[in-house]
């Protein structure tokens, strides 16, 4: 899960998994698999960053325990 803020500045946690894609229009729009789309004040730039950061811990872990 991935945090992220909405355009009043509101936090929720996105399941990154689900996202399939964002885009910068000027505002940032995040399509679901699902079709759910969200618009939030994150860039992408800043999005892909914390998708990442968040599967290296993951993967992180999971080497640790192996």
């Amino acid at each position: 899960m991935i945090k992220v803020r909405r355009l009043n500045g509101k936090v929720f946690y996105l399941n990154h998994n689900l996202i399939e894609t964002i885009e910068d229009t000027p505002d940032t729009v995040v399509k679901l698999t699902n079709g759910t789309k969200y618009v939030v004040r994150d860039g992408a730039d800043a999005l892909l960053e914390r998708v990442i950061a968040f599967n290296r811990q993951i993967f992180a872990e999971k080497m640790r325990t192996e």
